[in-house]
């Protein structure tokens, strides 16, 4: 499938209101470049665009649309050989100029191969680009929580310094996540008021409101939630 083909059934599939809305979400990023596909049709012609042959239009960045990128994201999520994917994702993390396309960047290769992975997060994480490295604390997030956690690695994401929002904000849903997953260990760093007060407070109220952080837990955050 060519480039522009690629680009005319994004158009055909456009909702002008769906992109309109889109646009309120993502401040920042020009109005102009929102088609407004919706997520379900972009996830089924990533598949078709896979199954064709998808090289031309991984290999063509930057993008001119935010569909484009999104349409990128859902096609490297497909990618099952771990090898392949990654040289998309490390490829692709530079042009990644939102939220969305950061956040929705899951492959699914990425979590039977933790071990493959980890070098890249530990290096994601230190990025000066502010959505590589919200991707970076997202894989801890994901994928070092559970069987593969270590105290160490939650200690790194701690110590992250950053005044961009979105890595703050994803931080803040890091310790959220853990408070849920290990809560002995995040409760110290909470406890100790390790994260900047702006993440510490988000990352209370996002355990606050999370249904997997028991009642009891809710209770005692809520008596640290003042910095």
């Amino acid at each position: 499938m060519t480039l522009a083909e690629i680009t005319d059934k994004l158009l055909m599939m456009q909702d002008k209101t769906y992109a309109e809305f889109q646009g309120g979400l993502l401040p920042g990023i020009s109005k102009e470049t929102f088609i407004g596909v919706r997520t379900p049709d972009l996830k089924a012609f990533a598949k078709e665009v896979k199954a064709d042959d998808a090289t031309q239009f991984l290999n063509k960045l930057p993008h001119k649309y935010f569909d484009e990128n999104q349409l990128h994201a859902f096609i490297i999520c497909l990618e099952k050989d771990f090898d392949k994917c990654i040289v998309y994702v490390e490829r692709f993390l530079p042009y990644v100029d939102n939220w969305a396309t950061c956040d929705q960047l899951i492959p699914q290769c990425f979590k039977k191969n933790t071990d493959k992975l980890l070098p890249y997060a530990e290096k994601w994480v230190q990025s000066a680009h502010k959505f590589t490295q919200r991707f970076g604390i997202g894989a801890f997030m994901r994928y070092y929580l559970d069987d593969g956690f270590k105290e160490e690695h939650m200690k790194v994401i701690s110590e992250i310094k950053s005044d961009e929002y979105y890595v703050n904000m994803m931080i803040a849903w890091y310790f959220a996540t853990a408070l849920a997953k290990q809560y002995d260990t995040a409760i110290k760093y909470i406890e100790s008021r390790t994260l900047s007060p702006f993440t510490h407070k988000k990352a209370i109220r996002k355990a606050i409101e999370s249904f997997r952080v028991t009642d009891e837990h809710k209770k005692y955050l809520k008596t640290l939630a003042k910095v």
